[in-house]
């Protein structure tokens, strides 16, 4: 049985992720710590066949105005992370990066040879983490590291049991209309009606996190295998406009989104979607649910706390 070690205890992709590597015909048996608690540097590092990273700080405006929080966390959490890992052995990673390392010089669909480069303090901590990875795996060839850039992950488990429900106003589209939806919240606020889009919203990659937790599965099963490092993304190669979204959620639970269009925010982008050939090639991966099924299972889980 291999045993998983996952970052960022009760994160939301990170709970998906347990629960499916339960179910895996390999056999995984996942941990989940938090990199808050100092107890996790008396681990076992040689115990573990590979990690998955997830722990790190994610709200892309609270990183541009208090960005030394950021980079004490997520980078210097992150190499102290993998120092640990090096000790002990242990040197096979799948890190949780993000789309925003591709910043707004690039053309969708994102490639992942494309340049890179980040508009927001989150963002440049995921393209160093990847820096540092990639420079480690290059020294040291036990290395073998998959760099999962996945774009918007929304949804949740299908049973409505795991899910995402942020305290407070949350940072990310499709929580918010669910808690708009579930009258948690007045209105959706809609940052910017003038992009460069099908109806002037911002057009994102929206991924289920099921897909998501799969794709981290065959991820795993490739660094077992492999060497060296690798960026993959991870998303439909579909962009929907908030508009969009704000309608199949409509239409997924019965009500009407109400929301109000404010100014953009800073660092955000007109267009973010992937493409996913290499992600197809390489792990034999594709995500296989519609924007219907994430709204679908989203306010499934919403609903019970409405």
């Amino acid at each position: 049985m291999k045993r998983i070690l996952i970052t960022g205890k009760n994160s939301y992709i990170g709970t998906s992720l347990a629960d499916w590597l339960a179910k895996w015909p390999e056999a995984y048996a996942a941990e989940c710590v938090s990199l808050r608690d100092p107890a996790w540097r008396d681990l076992d590092f040689g115990a573990y066949d590979a990690v998955v990273h997830f722990a790190g700080l994610k709200a892309v405006g609270e990183s541009t105005q208090m960005p030394l929080k950021y980079y004490r966390n997520n980078v210097c959490g992150s190499i102290n992370l993998f120092t640990a890992m090096a000790d002990a052995g242990c040197k096979r990673m799948v890190f949780s990066s993000s789309a925003t390392v591709y910043g707004e010089n690039n053309k969708a669909p994102f490639k992942e040879g494309d340049s890179l480069s980040a508009t927001n303090t989150y963002g440049m901590t995921k393209l160093v983490i990847e820096r540092i990875l990639q420079d480690t795996a290059a020294s040291d060839k036990d290395w073998s590291v998959a760099l999962l850039r996945y774009f918007n992950p929304i949804g949740a488990h299908p049973s409505g049991l795991l899910g995402e429900d942020p305290q407070g106003v949350p940072n990310n589209l499709a929580p918010y209309i669910a808690q708009v939806a579930a009258g948690k919240l007045d209105y959706l606020r809609v940052f910017g009606d003038d992009y460069a889009t099908k109806d002037g919203t911002g057009v994102r990659d929206y991924l289920h996190v099921v897909d998501l937790a799969l794709g981290h599965l065959k991820a795993l099963e490739y660094v077992m295998a492999n060497q060296g490092a690798q960026a993959i993304n991870l998303g439909t190669g579909t962009g929907y406009s908030v508009l969009e979204v704000i309608r199949a959620f409509e239409e997924a639970c019965g009500k009407r989104i109400k929301y109000e269009i404010q100014g953009r925010r800073p660092g955000d982008v007109a267009e973010s979607y992937a493409d996913t050939a290499k992600a197809e090639a390489l792990l034999g991966w594709k995500a296989g649910r519609s924007l219907g099924d994430m709204c679908g299972d989203m306010w499934r889980y919403a609903s019970k706390f409405a």
